[in-house]
């Protein structure tokens, strides 16, 4: 087996590390894809924010830069990180709130065109927000769920999807990377099952977006949301972001108008105008602090390219799994060994792994826990080295002991 030190000595990426908060400590983390340690670069960027541009500019700040922030950092973002073509993300809201718009707008849309498709598809293991959102919808809108059940360990593949939908679908919400076993679902070929079935199809990116490369406009999908705290390190609670396809925004509807939605914000008049393009799926005032934060990590993914970042992602998860098949005889993989189905995280599993997790946490290894006895390794590529890798799987191996 080729030893740690050998290969964080021929990481091409391996220099980034020393640009995150922490990564020179003893601690392990192998929790950076629920919440990604912070860039260094990012304390000084907060500080001439608060200083020059908060303190300096003050209200002036928003004619300045900051109205139009969630689209000219959502265009960076589509750029960098999701294959998307400017005009199409904005940046805002949380998750659960660009879930619930963009769900109830695609599914307003199909139930005025075609008011036969009372179904949206969603399966057992996607994100319980994801499911929570659908649910409310389809009490909303007196819809039915259409459920695919689905093995924890993998994810929904093209037959259960071909199954699934047919002339009642409205909408096929996926995971483009299951939050529990890592599967990385096909965008391209699942989007392409959904529209031969005539319906809309949500991808969520949670768990992909700065990880894994992602293709919304070669795949041509309608809808996708993602957050970004995990993999693009924007901190604890920063801003999702939403993307809708550009064929779409003179189609949809969205349920929450807001006054940054509207055409002239500043007009104050009585009635809803929508913007044109993207903007009219805003609809609060935008969290420019969170977006701050997030506009170091971006950049670092740029400079070391999506596909570099995959590729270190791979090794290093297949080293995690490597050393667990090595060192952890009594425990069983819970996410797929083909690499090339596999996300940024491995999930391994054993009937103790609550207990492991707890312990692991007062020792300073910090993975999760997901049920059923799952503990969740999540390696972040540019902020991991594989010593680190190596020496927390030497830690879970003594836990469980």
């Amino acid at each position: 087996m080729t030893t740690a030190a050998e290969l964080d000595a021929a990481d091409p990426l391996a220099r980034f590390r020393d640009r995150f908060v922490g990564a020179e400590s003893d601690l392990v983390y192998f929790d950076g894809n629920s919440l990604g340690r912070p860039v260094a670069a990012t304390a000084n960027r907060l500080d001439v924010f608060v200083r020059e541009e908060w303190g300096g500019r003050l209200i002036r700040g928003w004619d300045e830069r900051w109205m139009d922030l969630p689209t000219t950092l959502g265009d960076d973002l589509g750029r960098v990180c999701l294959g998307a073509a400017a005009g199409q993300t904005a940046i805002g809201d949380s998750t659960t709130v660009w879930l619930y718009k963009l769900m109830r707008a695609a599914v307003d849309h199909v139930l005025r065109t075609d008011p036969d498709r009372t179904e949206i598809v969603i399966d057992t293991d996607n994100f319980p927000t994801d499911r929570y959102v659908a649910e409310g919808i389809a009490a909303e809108r007196g819809l039915s769920l259409r459920w695919i059940e689905v093995d924890t360990a993998a994810g929904v593949t093209a037959d259960q999807l071909r199954d699934a939908v047919g002339e009642r679908t409205a909408l096929v919400v996926l995971c483009h990377v299951a939050y529990r076993s890592a599967w990385l679902a096909s965008g391209a070929e699942l989007t392409r099952i959904a529209h031969d079935a005539g319906a809309l199809v949500l991808w969520d990116l949670c768990h992909s977006a700065g990880s894994v490369p992602v293709g919304l406009d070669e795949w041509d999908a309608d809808l996708a949301v993602g957050c970004t705290y995990k993999y693009l390190n924007g901190g604890p609670g920063a801003p999702a972001f939403g993307y809708v396809n550009g064929r779409l925004h003179g189609e949809l509807t969205q349920p929450i108008q807001g006054w940054m939605g509207h055409t002239d914000p500043f007009a104050m008049g009585p009635g809803y105008t929508p913007a044109v393009g993207i903007r009219r799926f805003i609809s609060g005032t935008p969290p420019i602090l969170g977006m701050v934060a997030m506009q170091s990590m971006l950049e670092l993914i740029e400079e070391a390219g999506i596909d570099a970042i995959r590729d270190k992602s791979v090794a290093l998860t297949s080293y995690a799994v490597e050393l667990a098949d090595a060192t952890l005889p009594q425990v069983t993989l819970a996410s797929p060994r083909d690499p090339a189905l596999r996300g940024g995280h491995v999930t391994l599993h054993h009937e103790r792994m609550r207990e492991v997790t707890a312990r692991l946490w007062q020792r300073d290894v910090i993975p999760d826990y997901r049920d059923p006895g799952g503990l969740r390794i999540g390696l972040s590529p540019l902020s991991t080295s594989f010593d680190e890798v190596e020496r927390g799987m030497v830690a879970v191996a003594e836990a469980l002991r």
